[in-house]
């Protein structure tokens, strides 16, 4: 497994916990798969928190670009990081 400086570890967590960020799109950043995803997320998490996870992304059609509706052409919310 390739070792990540802790802020791009931090990120990568980040966005495999975004509900509108795809798999494809951490690959394009980071270089990993969907499976190496998993698998980082399963050594950087305590397993309760691994399994919410899991249950949290399986079958959601945003977290593949493929099986996202064209209307979702946004990586986040329009309501997320809003700056006041």
């Amino acid at each position: 497994m390739n070792k990540f400086a802790e802020q791009d570890l931090s990120r990568i967590i980040e966005m495999a916990w975004e509900d509108r960020t795809p798999f494809e799109a951490i690959h394009r950043e980071f270089g990993l798969n969907e499976t190496a995803v998993i698998r980082l997320m399963r050594e950087n998490m305590k397993p309760s928190s691994f399994k919410m996870w899991r249950k949290r992304v399986t079958g959601r059609k945003t977290k593949h670009v493929q099986l996202r509706s064209p209307d979702v052409i946004r990586a986040y919310c329009s309501r997320q990081y809003k700056r006041f």
